[in-house]
């Protein structure tokens, strides 16, 4: 199992935030974000928005570190982007 986060650069909340996602299924996605204890609402379309003191979490708990873009790329490449409003 691999899960992919970018750097807590999102601004939202007061907070920064972190994108969680997956290059293989969102079954996937939700097992790993569900063993780190993140609640099912913080999944938006395609990704988990983890809030940056929840970061070091989820690459402790084997997140790789990517940037931005490449979050991106991997969705993508999986066919698993939902741009808003799909």
């Amino acid at each position: 199992m691999t899960v992919y986060i970018d750097p807590p650069t999102w601004p939202g909340h007061g907070r920064l935030w972190s994108h969680l996602v997956s290059d293989v299924s969102y079954d996937e996605l939700h097992v790993f974000a569900a063993s780190m204890g993140v609640p099912p609402r913080a999944f938006e379309r395609d990704h988990y928005d983890i809030p940056s003191h929840r970061y070091a979490d989820a690459v402790a708990a084997g997140a790789v570190e990517v940037r931005s873009r490449e979050v991106v790329r991997l969705l993508h490449a999986a066919g698993l982007r939902r741009r808003k409003g799909t």
